[in-house]
């Protein structure tokens, strides 16, 4: 089997923390390349649930190696709360089974500060962040004034470099936002008592990739977030504060592109988004409240309710195109049982004209109407059928309709949450 690139294809929540669990008892590394904590992957097994925000769900299977490639950004308190969490819970963490990236910066309690002070600041113009940081930090990974994980290994230059990051967010936070200063001494002594926790899991991961590919080892690399949240790809301004795009995969972790050798896109039944942005598709109906309330569609970090809508071609069409998507896994098809009709956005009206693709104008997506094709629904349950034939004949169409438009095969689809509640095809 080959190396997988496991993306999301519409804004994230799509159930990439299955499908990757999933397939992870046959990789021998899972690679996350982007993004913080601010991502929630929830991953059944049995009766068991697991909150995975920051370490890859590979870490579930034993004998999986995980790593947090470089284009990660770190916060230590809460990367050793979740290894806390999960040792707790009988799934054992170490450095044997969990690298980092040396180059990963650090998000810092100063980023989370001025993130929720930026947001508050802006009132109704808010983006919807998660208010954790994630966006600051890489501002200053961009600015070339932050602190990475190799930092933590060489205290003189740690407490330069917080000293002038400090000089800057103090001036913002004070002089803009009417925040408290953070001292320096808040910074430095939170990262003395964390340093020696977190340095164990420093490694060279480019060279981490290479020695399990050279000993016959197959990978996969665990996006986060979904494409339409790309910095430079996605629903501008919008979207998170990395690149969502398969291609991120081999920046993000110190691989040629030659390394990835299929991508595999997630795509819900039907389309959500968390936050604020524009959704074409969205029901603020009583059929949105019914896939709310069915799909238990909460954000896994934030606990916020997702907004729901019909499936979405234009925007899956995208992400196939910007991620060379080579098959797709289709989740949460059983949330859909119960309703008479099913809709397909097959392409969008926009400025007089009918469109396939995303209009790129900052409030295009705000301006698009749907247009739709409608299809029968079914009443049955979903979550005991593990073969593609035993599936009612509407909820066959609807899947072979989503190929037909979309021009990808569907090779998985799921029924349920749980690990075998998924029909491989």
């Amino acid at each position: 089997m080959p190396n997988i690139v496991v993306i999301g294809t519409q804004w994230g929540d799509e159930g990439k923390g299955k499908i990757v669990d999933m397939l992870a008892s046959g990789m021998a590394a899972v690679v996350r390349f982007q993004g913080g904590h601010n991502a929630g992957h929830t991953v059944a097994v049995g009766k068991d649930e697991y909150k995975l925000r920051l370490i890859p769900s590979g870490i579930l299977h034993t004998g999986t190696i995980c790593l947090l490639g470089n284009g990660v950004v770190l916060d230590p308190e809460a990367f050793c709360g979740e290894i806390d969490g999960l040792n707790e819970r009988g799934v054992e963490v170490n450095p044997e089974r969990l690298r980092v990236s040396r180059k990963c910066h650090l998000i810092l309690p100063y980023h989370r500060i001025l993130d929720q002070a930026r947001e508050s600041y802006k009132g109704e113009s808010k983006i919807g962040t998660t208010g954790r940081g994630i966006g600051p930090c890489y501002e200053d990974k961009a600015g070339r004034c932050g602190v990475r994980a190799c930092d933590l290994e060489d205290p003189d230059l740690l407490r330069k470099k917080v000293g002038l990051a400090l000089a800057e967010k103090n001036a913002l936070l004070t002089g803009l936002y009417g925040q408290k200063a953070v001292t320096e001494g808040d910074v430095l002594d939170k990262l003395e008592a964390l340093a020696p926790r977190v340095i164990p899991y420093l490694a060279d991961v480019s060279a981490e990739i290479a020695r399990v590919e050279a000993g016959g080892g197959e990978i996969m690399f665990e996006g986060a977030q979904g494409v339409h949240l790309d910095i430079d790809h996605g629903t501008y301004p919008f979207v998170t504060s990395s690149g969502t795009v398969a291609g991120n995969a081999s920046a993000g972790s110190g691989v040629g592109p030659d390394h990835l050798h299929r991508v595999i896109g997630i795509v819900k039944a039907y389309i959500t988004r968390v936050g604020s942005g524009a959704m074409a598709t969205e029901l603020a109906d009583e059929v949105g409240e019914y896939l709310q309330k069915k799909g238990a569609e909460v954000g896994t970090v934030t606990g916020r309710k997702r907004r729901c809508g019909w499936q979405d071609l234009v925007i899956l069409r995208e992400s196939i195109r910007l991620c060379g998507v080579s098959d797709l896994a289709l989740t949460k098809l059983d949330v859909l049982s119960g309703l008479k009709e099913v809709k397909i956005c097959v392409a969008y009206a926009y400025k007089g004209k009918t469109i396939q693709y995303p209009p790129q104008a900052e409030k295009g997506l705000a301006e698009a109407v749907p247009l739709y094709e409608n299809l029968p629904g079914w009443e049955e349950e979903l979550g005991s059928i593990r073969r593609f034939e035993d599936l009612p004949p509407a909820a066959r169409n609807y899947v072979r309709r989503l190929e037909e438009l979309s021009g990808r095969p569907i090779s998985m689809v799921s029924v349920g949450p749980d690990r075998e509640q998924t029909i491989r095809r």
